[in-house]
Protein backbone atom coordinates (compact mmCIF):
# COMPACT_ATOMS: atom_id res chain seq x y z
CA UNK A 1 0.00 0.00 0.00
CA UNK A 2 1.51 3.36 -1.04
CA UNK A 3 1.97 6.00 1.62
CA UNK A 4 0.64 9.51 0.99
CA UNK A 5 3.39 12.13 1.17
CA UNK A 6 1.64 15.50 0.66
CA UNK A 7 -1.77 16.93 1.48
CA UNK A 8 -3.32 19.90 -0.34
CA UNK A 9 -6.52 21.92 -0.03
CA UNK A 10 -8.45 23.16 -3.02
CA UNK A 11 -8.71 26.92 -3.61
CA UNK A 12 -12.26 26.80 -2.29
CA UNK A 13 -11.04 25.25 0.97
CA UNK A 14 -8.54 28.02 1.74
CA UNK A 15 -9.75 29.67 4.98
CA UNK A 16 -11.87 32.81 4.65
CA UNK A 17 -11.01 34.17 8.12
CA UNK A 18 -7.89 34.65 10.24
CA UNK A 19 -7.93 33.48 13.86
CA UNK A 20 -7.43 36.06 16.64
CA UNK A 21 -6.31 34.13 19.73
CA UNK A 22 -6.48 37.26 21.90
CA UNK A 23 -10.26 36.86 22.06
CA UNK A 24 -9.95 33.38 23.60
CA UNK A 25 -7.00 33.92 25.94
CA UNK A 26 -7.82 33.58 29.64
CA UNK A 27 -5.28 36.29 30.48
CA UNK A 28 -5.25 38.99 27.82
CA UNK A 29 -1.94 40.59 26.84
CA UNK A 30 -1.15 43.75 28.78
CA UNK A 31 -1.69 46.92 26.73
CA UNK A 32 1.08 48.74 24.87
CA UNK A 33 1.90 52.02 26.62
CA UNK A 34 2.61 55.53 25.44
CA UNK A 35 6.27 55.96 26.53
CA UNK A 36 5.69 59.60 27.56
CA UNK A 37 2.48 59.21 29.57
CA UNK A 38 2.70 55.47 30.42
CA UNK A 39 -1.01 55.23 29.54
CA UNK A 40 -2.48 52.40 27.42
CA UNK A 41 -2.69 53.08 23.71
CA UNK A 42 -5.89 53.19 21.69
CA UNK A 43 -6.02 52.21 17.99
CA UNK A 44 -6.13 55.94 17.15
CA UNK A 45 -2.75 56.40 18.83
CA UNK A 46 -1.25 54.04 16.24
CA UNK A 47 -2.77 55.76 13.18
CA UNK A 48 0.24 58.05 12.56
CA UNK A 49 2.46 54.99 12.02
CA UNK A 50 0.21 52.14 10.82
CA UNK A 51 -2.77 51.82 8.50
CA UNK A 52 -5.99 52.31 10.45
CA UNK A 53 -7.41 48.80 9.95
CA UNK A 54 -4.10 47.26 11.01
CA UNK A 55 -4.14 49.45 14.13
CA UNK A 56 -7.61 48.16 15.01
CA UNK A 57 -6.56 44.55 14.42
CA UNK A 58 -3.52 45.08 16.65
CA UNK A 59 -5.58 45.87 19.74
CA UNK A 60 -8.63 43.70 19.01
CA UNK A 61 -9.17 41.38 21.99
CA UNK A 62 -12.85 40.74 21.27
CA UNK A 63 -13.37 39.14 17.85
CA UNK A 64 -11.95 35.61 17.45
CA UNK A 65 -12.37 35.62 13.66
CA UNK A 66 -11.35 38.38 11.24
CA UNK A 67 -12.59 38.25 7.64
CA UNK A 68 -9.89 37.91 4.97
CA UNK A 69 -10.64 40.49 2.22
CA UNK A 70 -11.27 38.89 -1.15
CA UNK A 71 -8.36 40.72 -2.89
CA UNK A 72 -6.03 39.27 -0.24
CA UNK A 73 -7.51 35.79 -0.57
CA UNK A 74 -7.21 36.04 -4.37
CA UNK A 75 -3.48 36.70 -3.96
CA UNK A 76 -3.20 33.82 -1.49
CA UNK A 77 -4.40 31.55 -4.31
CA UNK A 78 -1.14 32.20 -6.15
CA UNK A 79 0.59 29.80 -3.74
CA UNK A 80 -1.91 28.53 -1.16
CA UNK A 81 -2.71 26.09 0.12
CA UNK A 82 0.87 25.21 0.91
CA UNK A 83 1.45 21.48 1.27
CA UNK A 84 1.42 19.55 4.51
CA UNK A 85 4.17 16.95 4.09
CA UNK A 86 4.81 13.71 5.95
CA UNK A 87 8.57 13.61 6.55
CA UNK A 88 9.09 9.90 5.96
CA UNK A 89 12.71 10.47 4.94
CA UNK A 90 13.53 12.38 8.12
CA UNK A 91 11.76 9.78 10.26
CA UNK A 92 13.87 7.05 8.68
CA UNK A 93 17.10 9.03 9.03
CA UNK A 94 16.46 9.54 12.74
CA UNK A 95 15.07 6.05 13.29
CA UNK A 96 12.16 7.40 15.31
CA UNK A 97 8.68 5.95 15.79
CA UNK A 98 7.33 9.52 15.80
CA UNK A 99 5.21 10.69 12.86
CA UNK A 100 6.73 13.95 11.61
CA UNK A 101 4.85 16.43 9.43
CA UNK A 102 5.91 19.84 8.18
CA UNK A 103 3.94 22.71 6.67
CA UNK A 104 5.98 23.82 3.68
CA UNK A 105 5.76 27.62 3.55
CA UNK A 106 8.88 27.76 1.36
CA UNK A 107 6.76 27.32 -1.79
CA UNK A 108 5.50 30.93 -1.78
CA UNK A 109 6.75 33.20 -4.61
CA UNK A 110 9.36 34.74 -2.27
CA UNK A 111 10.30 31.47 -0.57
CA UNK A 112 8.89 32.03 2.92
CA UNK A 113 5.77 32.50 5.06
CA UNK A 114 6.28 36.28 5.19
CA UNK A 115 4.05 36.90 2.16
CA UNK A 116 0.95 35.93 4.19
CA UNK A 117 1.08 39.22 6.11
CA UNK A 118 2.83 41.33 3.45
CA UNK A 119 -0.13 40.93 1.09
CA UNK A 120 -2.59 41.86 3.84
CA UNK A 121 -0.61 44.89 5.03
CA UNK A 122 -0.05 46.23 1.51
CA UNK A 123 -3.77 45.81 0.77
CA UNK A 124 -4.96 47.70 3.86
CA UNK A 125 -2.52 50.54 3.16
CA UNK A 126 -3.67 50.75 -0.45
CA UNK A 127 -7.33 50.84 0.59
CA UNK A 128 -6.56 53.77 2.89
CA UNK A 129 -4.95 55.72 0.05
CA UNK A 130 -1.39 55.38 1.31
CA UNK A 131 1.22 55.65 -1.47
CA UNK A 132 4.49 54.76 0.32
CA UNK A 133 5.40 52.11 2.88
CA UNK A 134 8.59 51.46 4.82
CA UNK A 135 9.88 48.46 6.72
CA UNK A 136 12.90 46.72 8.18
CA UNK A 137 14.24 43.27 7.34
CA UNK A 138 16.86 40.96 8.76
CA UNK A 139 17.74 38.08 6.48
CA UNK A 140 15.59 39.67 3.79
CA UNK A 141 12.60 37.32 3.70
CA UNK A 142 10.20 39.98 4.99
CA UNK A 143 11.73 42.69 2.82
CA UNK A 144 11.36 40.49 -0.26
CA UNK A 145 7.75 39.67 0.61
CA UNK A 146 6.74 43.28 1.22
CA UNK A 147 8.54 44.47 -1.92
CA UNK A 148 6.49 42.03 -3.99
CA UNK A 149 3.22 42.85 -2.19
CA UNK A 150 3.85 46.58 -2.61
CA UNK A 151 4.31 46.12 -6.35
CA UNK A 152 1.08 44.09 -6.56
CA UNK A 153 -0.91 46.94 -4.97
CA UNK A 154 0.98 49.82 -6.62
CA UNK A 155 2.86 51.14 -3.56
CA UNK A 156 6.38 52.51 -3.27
CA UNK A 157 8.46 50.51 -0.79
CA UNK A 158 11.62 51.44 1.14
CA UNK A 159 13.44 48.73 3.10
CA UNK A 160 16.15 49.03 5.76
CA UNK A 161 18.06 45.75 5.86
CA UNK A 162 20.28 44.87 8.81
CA UNK A 163 23.81 45.61 7.59
CA UNK A 164 25.32 42.21 8.38
CA UNK A 165 22.56 40.48 6.37
CA UNK A 166 22.76 43.12 3.61
CA UNK A 167 26.37 41.99 3.13
CA UNK A 168 25.87 38.27 3.85
CA UNK A 169 22.81 37.83 1.61
CA UNK A 170 23.19 40.06 -1.48
CA UNK A 171 20.68 38.08 -3.52
CA UNK A 172 17.82 38.89 -1.13
CA UNK A 173 18.71 42.53 -1.67
CA UNK A 174 18.57 41.87 -5.42
CA UNK A 175 15.12 40.29 -5.06
CA UNK A 176 13.80 43.38 -3.28
CA UNK A 177 15.26 45.66 -5.92
CA UNK A 178 13.88 43.46 -8.70
CA UNK A 179 10.40 44.04 -7.28
CA UNK A 180 11.08 47.79 -7.29
CA UNK A 181 11.95 48.54 -3.66
CA UNK A 182 14.79 50.74 -2.48
CA UNK A 183 17.11 49.02 0.01
CA UNK A 184 19.42 50.65 2.56
CA UNK A 185 21.93 48.86 4.79
CA UNK A 186 21.08 49.66 8.42
CA UNK A 187 22.42 51.52 10.31
CA UNK A 188 22.61 54.10 7.53
CA UNK A 189 23.37 57.79 7.25
CA UNK A 190 19.88 58.52 5.85
CA UNK A 191 18.14 58.88 9.24
CA UNK A 192 18.91 60.54 12.56
CA UNK A 193 18.65 57.18 14.34
CA UNK A 194 21.17 55.63 11.95
CA UNK A 195 23.58 58.54 12.15
CA UNK A 196 23.54 58.47 15.95
CA UNK A 197 24.36 54.75 16.01
CA UNK A 198 27.17 55.07 13.45
CA UNK A 199 28.61 58.03 15.38
CA UNK A 200 28.73 55.93 18.56
CA UNK A 201 29.94 52.78 16.79
CA UNK A 202 31.26 53.22 13.23
CA UNK A 203 31.62 49.42 12.77
CA UNK A 204 28.08 48.62 13.96
CA UNK A 205 26.69 45.67 11.95
CA UNK A 206 23.08 46.46 12.77
CA UNK A 207 20.14 44.74 14.39
CA UNK A 208 16.42 44.49 13.70
CA UNK A 209 15.85 47.04 16.47
CA UNK A 210 18.08 49.52 14.65
CA UNK A 211 16.44 48.90 11.27
CA UNK A 212 12.98 49.35 12.80
CA UNK A 213 14.01 52.74 14.18
CA UNK A 214 15.18 53.89 10.76
CA UNK A 215 12.06 52.63 8.96
CA UNK A 216 9.73 54.31 11.47
CA UNK A 217 11.66 57.59 11.24
CA UNK A 218 11.39 57.58 7.44
CA UNK A 219 7.67 56.83 7.62
CA UNK A 220 7.05 59.68 10.06
CA UNK A 221 8.95 62.14 7.86
CA UNK A 222 7.52 61.10 4.47
CA UNK A 223 4.12 62.39 3.25
CA UNK A 224 1.39 59.75 2.83
CA UNK A 225 3.69 57.01 4.13
CA UNK A 226 3.10 54.26 6.70
CA UNK A 227 5.35 51.80 8.47
CA UNK A 228 4.85 48.03 8.20
CA UNK A 229 6.33 45.24 10.32
CA UNK A 230 7.11 41.63 9.48
CA UNK A 231 6.79 40.02 12.91
CA UNK A 232 6.34 40.74 16.63
CA UNK A 233 3.06 42.70 16.43
CA UNK A 234 -0.28 41.01 16.98
CA UNK A 235 -1.83 41.89 13.61
CA UNK A 236 1.13 40.29 11.82
CA UNK A 237 0.65 37.02 13.70
CA UNK A 238 -3.09 37.24 13.01
CA UNK A 239 -2.44 37.14 9.25
CA UNK A 240 -0.04 34.22 9.66
CA UNK A 241 -2.74 32.01 11.23
CA UNK A 242 -3.66 31.04 7.68
CA UNK A 243 -0.80 28.52 8.12
CA UNK A 244 -2.25 26.71 11.12
CA UNK A 245 -5.83 26.93 9.89
CA UNK A 246 -4.84 25.13 6.70
CA UNK A 247 -2.74 22.64 8.66
CA UNK A 248 -5.76 21.79 10.83
CA UNK A 249 -7.72 20.69 7.77
CA UNK A 250 -4.73 18.87 6.28
CA UNK A 251 -3.93 16.98 9.48
CA UNK A 252 -7.54 15.83 9.48
CA UNK A 253 -7.02 14.59 5.91
CA UNK A 254 -4.00 12.65 7.18
CA UNK A 255 -6.09 11.18 10.00
CA UNK A 256 -3.84 12.54 12.75
CA UNK A 257 -3.64 15.38 15.28
CA UNK A 258 -0.37 16.88 16.54
CA UNK A 259 0.96 16.07 19.99
CA UNK A 260 3.70 18.68 19.49
CA UNK A 261 3.79 21.81 17.30
CA UNK A 262 7.17 23.46 16.69
CA UNK A 263 8.38 26.60 14.90
CA UNK A 264 11.47 28.77 14.94
CA UNK A 265 11.19 32.01 16.87
CA UNK A 266 12.38 35.52 16.13
CA UNK A 267 9.47 37.79 17.02
CA UNK A 268 6.68 35.24 16.87
CA UNK A 269 4.83 35.49 13.55
CA UNK A 270 5.51 32.05 12.07
CA UNK A 271 5.36 30.39 15.51
CA UNK A 272 1.98 31.95 16.26
CA UNK A 273 0.85 31.36 12.70
CA UNK A 274 1.09 27.60 12.94
CA UNK A 275 0.47 27.27 16.69
CA UNK A 276 -2.48 29.51 17.57
CA UNK A 277 -5.19 27.68 15.59
CA UNK A 278 -4.23 24.45 17.38
CA UNK A 279 -3.74 26.21 20.71
CA UNK A 280 -7.37 27.33 20.68
CA UNK A 281 -8.32 23.66 21.12
CA UNK A 282 -6.12 23.49 24.24
CA UNK A 283 -7.91 26.58 25.57
CA UNK A 284 -11.47 25.69 24.57
CA UNK A 285 -11.60 21.91 24.12
CA UNK A 286 -9.15 20.49 26.66
CA UNK A 287 -6.55 19.27 24.16
CA UNK A 288 -3.00 18.81 25.48
CA UNK A 289 -0.77 19.64 22.51
CA UNK A 290 2.67 20.99 23.41
CA UNK A 291 3.91 24.11 21.61
CA UNK A 292 7.65 24.71 21.33
CA UNK A 293 9.34 27.89 20.12
CA UNK A 294 12.92 27.27 18.94
CA UNK A 295 15.17 30.32 19.24
CA UNK A 296 18.94 30.83 18.77
CA UNK A 297 21.21 30.58 21.82
CA UNK A 298 22.75 33.86 20.70
CA UNK A 299 19.42 35.75 21.02
CA UNK A 300 17.45 33.85 23.70
CA UNK A 301 14.72 36.28 24.69
CA UNK A 302 12.26 33.52 25.68
CA UNK A 303 14.67 31.27 27.57
CA UNK A 304 16.88 33.93 29.20
CA UNK A 305 15.08 37.25 28.77
CA UNK A 306 12.88 38.98 31.33
CA UNK A 307 9.22 39.93 31.05
CA UNK A 308 8.90 43.72 31.24
CA UNK A 309 7.86 46.75 29.24
CA UNK A 310 10.46 47.65 26.62
CA UNK A 311 10.73 49.44 23.30
CA UNK A 312 10.36 47.45 20.10
CA UNK A 313 13.24 49.36 18.47
CA UNK A 314 16.64 50.66 19.48
CA UNK A 315 15.94 54.40 19.24
CA UNK A 316 12.77 54.25 21.34
CA UNK A 317 10.30 55.34 18.65
CA UNK A 318 7.80 52.53 19.28
CA UNK A 319 5.28 52.22 22.12
CA UNK A 320 6.39 50.34 25.22
CA UNK A 321 5.49 46.68 24.76
CA UNK A 322 4.98 44.07 27.52
CA UNK A 323 7.29 41.29 26.39
CA UNK A 324 10.11 38.94 27.15
CA UNK A 325 13.15 40.98 26.18
CA UNK A 326 16.93 41.10 26.24
CA UNK A 327 16.77 44.89 26.15
CA UNK A 328 16.12 47.06 23.09
CA UNK A 329 19.81 47.93 22.72
CA UNK A 330 20.89 44.29 22.79
CA UNK A 331 23.24 43.54 19.91
CA UNK A 332 22.99 39.87 18.84
CA UNK A 333 25.93 37.92 17.46
CA UNK A 334 26.26 37.81 13.68
CA UNK A 335 24.57 34.45 13.16
CA UNK A 336 23.25 33.51 9.71
CA UNK A 337 19.64 33.19 10.93
CA UNK A 338 19.18 36.94 10.48
CA UNK A 339 15.42 36.76 10.90
CA UNK A 340 15.83 35.54 14.50
CA UNK A 341 18.16 38.35 15.65
CA UNK A 342 15.51 40.36 17.49
CA UNK A 343 15.69 41.38 21.14
CA UNK A 344 12.05 40.83 22.15
CA UNK A 345 9.04 38.56 21.77
CA UNK A 346 5.55 39.54 20.64
CA UNK A 347 3.11 40.49 23.39
CA UNK A 348 0.75 37.55 22.74
CA UNK A 349 3.50 34.95 22.85
CA UNK A 350 5.01 36.60 25.92
CA UNK A 351 1.71 36.31 27.80
CA UNK A 352 1.23 32.70 26.66
CA UNK A 353 4.72 31.79 27.85
CA UNK A 354 4.02 33.44 31.21
CA UNK A 355 0.83 31.39 31.48
CA UNK A 356 2.56 28.09 30.68
CA UNK A 357 0.63 27.60 27.43
CA UNK A 358 3.85 27.05 25.46
CA UNK A 359 7.53 26.22 25.87
CA UNK A 360 10.79 27.55 24.48
CA UNK A 361 14.17 26.00 23.77
CA UNK A 362 17.37 27.62 22.57
CA UNK A 363 19.45 26.08 19.79
CA UNK A 364 23.12 26.70 19.06
CA UNK A 365 24.10 27.66 15.53
CA UNK A 366 26.02 24.46 14.77
CA UNK A 367 23.19 22.22 16.00
CA UNK A 368 20.77 24.11 13.79
CA UNK A 369 22.90 23.57 10.67
CA UNK A 370 23.51 19.91 11.59
CA UNK A 371 19.74 19.54 11.60
CA UNK A 372 19.27 21.50 8.37
CA UNK A 373 21.74 19.36 6.47
CA UNK A 374 20.19 16.14 7.78
CA UNK A 375 16.77 17.39 6.70
CA UNK A 376 18.04 18.41 3.27
CA UNK A 377 19.57 15.00 2.66
CA UNK A 378 16.46 13.19 3.91
CA UNK A 379 13.71 15.35 2.34
CA UNK A 380 15.43 17.09 -0.59
CA UNK A 381 14.71 20.65 0.63
CA UNK A 382 17.48 22.97 1.83
CA UNK A 383 15.91 24.95 4.70
CA UNK A 384 16.51 28.58 5.61
CA UNK A 385 18.86 29.03 8.60
CA UNK A 386 15.88 30.25 10.62
CA UNK A 387 13.88 27.10 9.84
CA UNK A 388 16.87 24.95 10.81
CA UNK A 389 16.14 25.85 14.43
CA UNK A 390 12.65 24.34 14.18
CA UNK A 391 14.10 21.23 12.56
CA UNK A 392 16.69 20.91 15.35
CA UNK A 393 13.94 21.10 17.98
CA UNK A 394 11.91 18.53 16.03
CA UNK A 395 14.89 16.17 15.95
CA UNK A 396 15.34 16.55 19.70
CA UNK A 397 11.70 15.56 20.27
CA UNK A 398 11.87 12.73 17.71
CA UNK A 399 14.94 11.34 19.48
CA UNK A 400 13.03 11.37 22.77
CA UNK A 401 10.33 9.30 21.07
CA UNK A 402 13.07 6.95 19.88
CA UNK A 403 14.16 6.47 23.49
CA UNK A 404 10.65 5.97 24.86
CA UNK A 405 9.12 4.16 21.90
CA UNK A 406 6.23 6.64 21.71
CA UNK A 407 4.56 7.27 18.35
CA UNK A 408 3.95 10.95 18.91
CA UNK A 409 2.75 13.18 16.08
CA UNK A 410 5.07 16.15 15.57
CA UNK A 411 4.20 19.08 13.30
CA UNK A 412 6.70 21.83 12.49
CA UNK A 413 6.66 24.87 10.25
CA UNK A 414 9.21 24.99 7.46
CA UNK A 415 9.07 28.77 7.31
CA UNK A 416 11.35 29.18 4.29
CA UNK A 417 13.92 27.61 1.97
CA UNK A 418 17.65 28.29 2.10
CA UNK A 419 18.51 28.52 -1.60
CA UNK A 420 19.58 32.15 -1.13
CA UNK A 421 21.51 31.28 2.04
CA UNK A 422 24.15 29.02 0.52
CA UNK A 423 26.98 31.24 1.78
CA UNK A 424 25.98 30.12 5.26
CA UNK A 425 26.02 26.46 4.19
CA UNK A 426 29.41 27.01 2.54
CA UNK A 427 30.79 28.22 5.86
CA UNK A 428 29.15 25.38 7.75
CA UNK A 429 30.53 22.73 5.38
CA UNK A 430 33.98 24.31 5.59
CA UNK A 431 33.87 24.16 9.38
CA UNK A 432 33.97 27.93 9.78
CA UNK A 433 30.71 28.55 11.67
CA UNK A 434 30.82 29.37 15.37
CA UNK A 435 28.48 28.80 18.27
CA UNK A 436 27.39 31.87 20.20
CA UNK A 437 25.69 31.79 23.58
CA UNK A 438 24.35 34.57 25.79
CA UNK A 439 24.86 34.22 29.54
CA UNK A 440 22.42 35.17 32.28
CA UNK A 441 24.97 37.75 33.44
CA UNK A 442 24.98 39.39 29.99
CA UNK A 443 21.20 39.66 30.03
CA UNK A 444 20.98 40.93 33.61
CA UNK A 445 23.59 43.61 32.98
CA UNK A 446 21.92 44.83 29.81
CA UNK A 447 18.41 44.87 31.27
CA UNK A 448 19.50 46.81 34.34
CA UNK A 449 20.57 49.59 31.99
CA UNK A 450 17.25 49.41 30.13
CA UNK A 451 15.25 49.69 33.37
CA UNK A 452 17.02 52.94 34.16
CA UNK A 453 16.11 54.31 30.71
CA UNK A 454 12.45 53.29 30.94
Amino acid sequence: MSKQKRYFLTEQEIPTEWYNIQADMVNKPLPPLNPATKKPLSPEDLYPIFAEELSRQELNQVDPWIHIPEPVRDMYKYYRSTPLVRAYGLEEAIGTPAHIYFKNESVSPVGSHKLNSAIAQAYYNKMQGVTNITTETGAGQWGAALSYAAKVFGLECAVYQVKISYNQKPYRRSIMQTFGATVEASPSMSTRAGKDIITRDPMNQGSLGTAISEAIELAMNTPNCKYTLGSVLSHVTLHQTIIGLEAEKQMEMAGEYPDIVIACFGGGSNFGGISFPFMRHNIKDGKHTRFIAAEPSSCPKLTRGQFQYDFGDEAGYTPLLPMFTLGHNFMPANIHAGGLRYHGAGVIVSQLLKDGMMEAMDIKQLESFDAGVLFARAEGIIPAPESCHAIAATIREANRCKETGEEKVILFNLSGHGLIDMTAYDQYLAGNLQNYEVTDEDVSSNLSQIEKII
